[in-house]
């Protein structure tokens, strides 16, 4: 056979050999990388969806995040026609979970403190008229909405199923780990151990909780301006952006489709973070 033909065909071959293994390889570690978020997924959001008293298949939440993804990624590439950008919100996405989760949380335990006061104020009025702490608890659970109502339902199941009333009250402590909850379950643990009127000490801890709330709304409607500032101050620039890609899409065009104008969006990206990051700091006092 002619030289010229099998040293080409060799070159082909082993070139296609080299794909392929590359291609297997790629496609392994993808599938592999693919299990182990996926278990990582699914074990947080068994844990995350349980705190939050909902029951949720966490394989359903997994799909439905991947679903997401993809569809975030694939809008953008549309209206942009970048596939940088398109894979940055690809991976943001895959980020909005734990976003949605903090975020959730964070009202969650805001509206737990919110109702404490008058919670201990009818715990209070009702270890005054004659009745048990358990039977307080129980009557207290049945009145109260959720979040308080749930936790406090799980602390009693607890005491039911023979848990020490301090080992309850430190669990409750755990699952709610608010200066505010901290306070009431310190106050509690205090009362019980030193044999003093727990129905006084809970009057009391109302009366302060109440009093810290107030204040701590005062300083929210104070800073509320600055908070303002930081998200309009952040948005401005993206909203320029847009404007201007819709006036001089030709102009804008090195922006969006060069090195250059992805290592700008990174920069500005990371000083819009930034900048807000900061706003934010500045504003934050604690009480």
């Amino acid at each position: 056979m002619d030289k010229n033909f099998i040293i080409p065909t060799l070159v082909i071959g082993i070139f296609s050999v080299a794909a392929a293994l590359l291609a297997w390889f790629a496609i392994d570690l993808g599938t592999n990388t693919l299990k182990r978020y996926q278990a990582t997924f699914t074990e947080k959001a068994q844990f995350q969806a349980r705190e939050f008293f909902l029951f949720i298949d966490p394989q359903k939440l997994f799909l439905a995040n991947l679903g997401l993804m993809g569809l975030g990624g694939m809008l953008v590439w549309l209206v942009t026609g970048s596939v940088v950008i398109a894979l940055a919100v690809f991976a943001v996405m895959a980020l909005m979970p734990r976003v949605l989760y903090r975020w959730m949380r964070l009202k969650r335990l805001a509206r737990y403190e919110a109702q404490l006061p008058d919670a201990l104020m009818a715990l209070s009025g009702s270890m005054q008229a004659g009745a048990g702490l358990g039977t307080a608890i129980g009557q207290l659970v049945r009145e109260s909405p959720a979040p308080l109502g749930q936790e406090f339902g799980l602390m009693l199941r607890e005491q039911r199923m023979g848990v020490p009333l301090e080992q309850a009250l430190a669990n409750l402590s755990r699952r709610v780990p608010t200066q505010t909850n901290i306070l009431v379950v310190s106050a509690m643990r205090i009362a019980l151990e030193t044999g003093g009127s727990l129905a006084q000490t809970l009057e009391r801890t109302a009366h302060t909780i109440r009093s810290r709330l107030q204040m701590e709304g005062k300083i929210k409607a104070l800073t509320a301006q600055g908070k303002l500032q930081a998200w309009v101050v952040g948005m401005l620039p993206m909203f320029l952006m847009l404007v201007l890609n819709h006036m001089e899409p030709e102009g804008m065009a090195m922006l969006w489709h060069t090195e250059l104008g992805w290592a700008t969006l990174a920069v500005i990206a990371f000083l819009e973070v930034m900048g807000i990051y900061v706003i934010r700091k500045i504003i934050a006092i604690d009480v």
